[in-house]
């Protein structure tokens, strides 16, 4: 289940993202009192956690991406 949590120290980077996506994103930071930064790097974090590559150890457990 995705969770919000407060994330660590960042670096900056330039992404560009749709403008609908970004109002969407933008109006769950500002309920959930995180900043659209904080909620970026989260759903990134979570969609590379559920993403099924096929890169497994020998537990099953998935490889970090490298």
């Amino acid at each position: 289940m995705f969770r919000i949590r407060k994330t660590e120290e960042t670096v900056n980077r330039t992404f560009r993202f749709p403008k609908s996506l970004i109002d969407k994103m933008s109006v769950i930071s500002q309920s959930e009192s995180i900043s659209l930064n904080s909620l970026v790097i989260q759903c990134c974090e979570y969609a590379l956690e559920q993403m099924d590559n096929g890169d497994k150890d020998a537990n099953g457990q998935t490889l970090p991406l490298n």
